[in-house]
């Protein structure tokens, strides 16, 4: 097989919320068993922005892109995790 691409949606809390430092948060809080590929923000509505946050990981490993998703739902100021795509690269 290969590698998987794991994309998904974060959204903060409010937009008083500092998405730099959940940027920040997010780079530490990737398992072990994934890397991070990119993250960018997405403009939403009355100035809140959603991360979408890009991560590659063996699709053999035995792990699961829901690893993933509860890692970055456990961050303070994250209100919702939601993958929007996976597929093999």
């Amino acid at each position: 097989m290969g590698d998987a691409a794991v994309r998904m949606k974060i959204m903060p809390e409010s937009t008083d919320i500092d998405l730099a430092k959940l940027t920040e948060d997010i780079k530490r809080a990737v398992p072990t068993f994934a890397r991070l590929h990119v993250i960018e923000e997405m403009p939403i509505a009355f100035g809140l922005k959603a991360l979408i946050v890009v991560t590659i990981m063996d699709d053999k490993g035995g792990h699961s892109p829901d690893e993933i998703e509860a890692a970055f739902a456990k961050l303070a100021g994250v209100e919702s995790v939601e993958v929007e795509e996976v597929g093999l690269i």
